[in-house]
């Protein structure tokens, strides 16, 4: 062999060398780094391979009222899984699973010969029910602790407090509102197994333990709720009305005190339609077949069939009509829909004449039984008139002649800024989901017609919880207040961690203008149309109404009241609507009883 070869061999061996030494150098330098500097990372994962996680439900906050009342608690429940690679006689599982929680045996044997981590078999099972499978001790059985929300009284506030999910979280009402502040934090369980996914017996456990919600401490009352309640579904069963909603609220500080709206649902059974509220929907239904075949009596022949081919019917399943129904169920009038308010609202007629100037108590009025706007003949209640009356007489006889006037004298430019600035035009900020906002002529698009119908209460409309609000600022010195619920959350111990109270907004009214309001409102009652509200040794403000059920001729009515007490330095204000009542329908002889009744028993009672 050559020298040249020779040296050329001499050099493969050493690049060889050189590469395997940098080779096993880099190797070396890893492994020191997987060892040594990586270990804890490596540790943990191998851990976690071998590691099954559960999660502990936390116990979710309870709702209590003003004076420490539960209105909405928890129930120790349990979770039933099973965990496929430790069960060792799947026959004997599916066949004791199928008979303790009356399941098919398709849907158990579906989960229990599924190869995963963990297959739920059953949620929320009683306590009672989950110790016994856990007594069994079959492997691959696991049995957890979980909470299920429990409503001590069931109905009683349903459309405020509202409900929660399969999952523990709100779906309406406070619960969803206020989600945040009463679902705690779950806790933790991991245990160690080995390939094969069995549990090492000699294995700790390792827990990480929930963190309860915080308590809700909210205005309602529990007493003054049930009596609402109580009043509000003898009046709908009295009077055959179809819903009937009752607020009771403090209109110093906005804190409500009940909120009804019947008929309600059972919180404990939220997806179960009522009879009342079926009665209800069958009493709709009839009505909307009653107006389409008076729409069909009127189309000439031929063009029925035209209009049903241009408008496509839409076909909804079972699952859809039945959520809907649920949605219609859940709905709380007092927020969610709007009516409107008619003589109520001349209260904030009234307000505004009296704040622009355009109005003095000495001020005189005619009422021939009619007055004339442009070219419509708008009529008094009073058929003959009320002849001649000062401004306080026209308020007691609610004279709807006299309030169109005061509409006039106060011009729609500012009438619509009045409006504005007494907060009818933007949402109260309820703590509650879905308030409705009011539905108000556009400022350019008010005419003399429009202006006048206003100042009565028609042809625009607003919730009840807007008017009672509205009502309670203009009476308590003039400041908004923001109605809401929420008043404090509280941890374990009873400790404050938050609180929600709101202070007096903003001054939109004078203390004279909310001082004169008082005293002309005390007479309405005193002296008026709210006399049945008269209560001995009480001074009682208020005002009455009658409006129509739109559209206008269907020949339904809404009666309703708003009354508060001590009349010259409110400290309570409830407002009643009654929708579609038969027989007598008029605001002063079926509404203001209501109040009359609830105050008898609630005056006191705020006394003690």
């Amino acid at each position: 062999m050559s020298n040249k070869n020779k040296t050329y061999n001499r050099r493969k061996v050493v690049v060889l060398f050189f590469f395997c030494a940098v080779t096993f150098l880099l190797l070396s330098v890893r492994l020191v780094d997987l060892m040594i500097f990586q270990s804890a990372y490596y540790t943990d994962k191998a851990v976690q391979l071998h590691e099954r996680e559960r999660s502990i439900k936390a116990a979710r906050g309870r709702i209590l009222d003003r004076n420490g009342v539960v209105l909405a608690d928890n129930k120790t429940v349990c979770t039933i899984s099973v965990i496929h690679s430790q069960i060792e006689d799947p026959e004997a599982v599916i066949a004791f699973l199928c008979g303790k929680l009356d399941l098919s045996e398709e849907f158990v044997r579906k989960r229990v010969e599924k190869y995963s981590s963990m297959e739920r078999i059953r949620s929320n099972v009683p306590k009672e029910l989950g110790d016994e499978i856990r007594e069994a001790d079959l492997p691959g059985v696991k049995v957890d602790e979980d909470y299920k929300r429990y409503y001590p009284y069931d109905a009683l506030a349903s459309k405020v407090l509202g409900f929660t999910g399969g999952d523990n979280q709100g779906i309406i009402g406070l619960e969803v509102i206020y989600d945040e502040v009463l679902s705690g934090e779950e806790g933790m369980i991991l245990t160690l197994t080995d390939a094969a996914g069995i549990e090492l017996e000699a294995a700790s456990e390792h827990r990480k333990e929930p963190v309860p919600g915080n308590d809700l401490v909210i205005s309602l009352d529990y007493n003054i709720q049930s009596y609402a309640t109580q009043l509000a579904k003898q009046v709908m069963a009295t009077k055959e009305a179809d819903r009937v909603s009752l607020i009771v609220m403090n209109p110093q500080n906005g804190e409500i005190m009940a909120m009804v709206d019947v008929p309600e649902f059972n919180l404990n059974e939220p997806y179960t339609l009522t009879p009342e509220y079926e009665l209800l929907r069958a009493k709709e239904e009839a009505r909307k077949q009653a107006v389409e075949e008076a729409k069909k009596a009127k189309t000439p022949e031929g063009e029925e069939e035209k209009a049903q081919e241009k408008e496509p019917k839409e076909t909804k399943t079972e699952e859809e009509l039945k959520q809907e129904k649920l949605n219609g169920m859940w709905r709380n009038g007092c927020i969610n829909d709007t009516y409107e308010p008619g003589s109520t609202f001349k209260v904030i007629t009234a307000a505004a004449a009296l704040e622009t100037g355009c109005v003095t108590l000495a001020d005189t009025f005619s009422c021939p039984g009619f007055i004339v706007v442009d070219d419509r003949k708008i009529r008094c209640h009073k058929v003959g008139g009320h002849g001649a009356e000062d401004f306080t007489k026209g308020i007691c006889n609610s004279c709807n002649p006299v309030f169109v006037t005061l509409g006039m004298r106060v011009g729609a430019e500012r009438y619509y800024d009045c409006l504005k600035q007494f907060g009818l035009l933007e949402r109260t900020g309820v703590d509650l989901p879905g308030e409705a906002g009011t539905i108000m002529h556009q400022k350019d698009a008010i005419g003399n017609v429009e202006l006048a119908t206003m100042s009565f209460g028609q042809s625009f409309q607003i919730t009840p919880l807007q008017l009672a609000a509205t009502v309670s600022s203009l009476v308590n010195g003039g400041r908004r207040i923001t109605p809401h619920l929420a008043v404090r959350a509280v941890d374990e111990t009873g400790a404050q961690v938050e609180s929600f109270e709101k202070e007096k907004g903003r001054q939109i009214v004078s203390a004279e203008t909310s001082e004169t309001l008082q005293m002309l409102l005390e007479k309405v009652v005193s002296e008026g149309g709210g006399s049945k509200a008269q209560i001995e040794g009480y001074s009682i403000g208020g005002k009455t109404a009658t409006s129509q059920t739109l559209p206008r001729g269907s020949g339904r009515y809404i009666a309703s009241f708003v009354g508060f007490s001590p009349a010259d330095d409110p400290k309570v204000l409830a407002l009643v609507v009654i929708h579609s009542p038969q027989g007598t329908y008029y605001g002063g002889q079926i509404a203001a009883p209501v109040i009359r009744q609830l105050f008898e028993n609630v005056l006191p009672y705020l006394e003690k």
